[in-house]
């Protein structure tokens, strides 16, 4: 989960998830952002970074709420990473609002442990 579109901060966290897409896909992995902006700014924002994962409008916070993502400071939407197992249970999870980067390389050690085990 992301907070919102054309934002440096998720700009930043997006295309490094774009950079390192094949790495994740070479992995067996899949790469999806969530957030509360609607369809047409995620197609807008996939097309201007050149996202190659999907985005999902998330308008109501119900996937939020769903994993428990947290604002930050109250007001801002969490900035929270999910890595899944193949079975969809959740192995690790990586909240960093003020670190965006770091979400990438989080989620490909922990993908990379996982294809090993």
């Amino acid at each position: 989960c992301y907070p919102k579109d054309e934002t440096p901060g998720c700009t930043a966290q997006a295309c490094g998830f774009r950079d390192a897409y094949s790495t994740f896909k070479d992995a067996g992995a899949e790469v999806v952002g969530i957030s509360s902006d609607d369809a047409d700014s995620h197609k807008s924002f996939a097309d201007h970074h050149r996202l190659p994962f999907v985005l999902l409008a998330d308008t109501r916070g119900e996937a939020r709420k769903a994993f428990g993502v947290k604002k930050t400071l109250g007001i801002l939407p969490g900035r929270t990473t999910f890595v899944l197992d193949k079975n969809g249970v959740v192995q690790h999870v990586f909240d960093s609002q003020l670190r965006p980067t770091a979400h990438v390389g989080e989620a490909l050690d922990v993908v990379k442990r996982l294809v090993a085990a």
